[in-house]
């Protein structure tokens, strides 16, 4: 359960923070211009958008395979 909130939590992260001002003030990309150029390329903020969706996917699935593995109760020995 851990897991799938992880992953969901973490995909939304990265689905939505390459689009937001956030992004765009990032310490780290103030002080080298040549990465603030490559961070604020499109391409890249795609990019990482795609592995926000990839864990959001990862997510979903990983709730419906526990979801599954509920729905479907185990039979005592002798029954």
């Amino acid at each position: 359960m851990l897991l799938a909130l992880y992953l969901l939590e973490a995909g939304l992260l990265l689905i939505l923070a390459p689009w937001t001002q956030f992004w765009d003030r990032n310490y780290f990309a103030a002080l080298q211009p040549l990465l603030a150029t490559w961070l604020t390329h499109p391409f890249v903020r795609g990019a990482v958008s795609g592995v926000g969706i990839v864990s959001v996917v990862a997510a979903v699935m990983e709730i419906g395979n526990m979801l599954s593995r509920r729905a479907v109760a185990p039979q005592a020995p002798g029954a």
